[in-house]
């Protein structure tokens, strides 16, 4: 039987270093390539525009941030494809988001 993990307790979250001070993540699944990451965003976080070899989901949980002008409140998805630009980011009010992190296949 897996261990549970509860996605808005207080356990097994960490300091996010590579990004915007602050910022805290919490590691669900990190599997060849794959990964699920919660990530906490902190009041007045901020990225600069980037791009990933990967596929990359974003789930907005709670709070809300800014993508390229765009506003993406709680119940928000986005889905960026390997290669894609995606940012700037900020959120003034802080964020809960669900980041999911695929690899490509050859066959697809």
């Amino acid at each position: 039987m897996k261990d549970l993990l509860n996605l808005y307790d207080d356990k097994n979250w960490e300091k996010a270093d590579e990004y915007y001070e602050g910022t805290l993540r919490k590691v669900l699944r990190d599997q060849n390539g794959h990964r699920t990451v919660l990530l906490k965003l902190p009041a007045g976080f901020s990225m600069k525009p980037h791009s990933h070899l990967t596929a990359e989901q974003h789930f907005v949980l709670k709070g809300e941030y800014i993508s390229d002008g765009q506003l993406f409140p709680e119940g928000s998805y986005q889905l960026f494809d390997a290669g894609d630009v995606h940012g700037p980011f900020e959120s003034k009010t802080g964020a809960l988001i669900l980041v999911v992190w695929d690899p490509l296949f050859e066959n697809e």
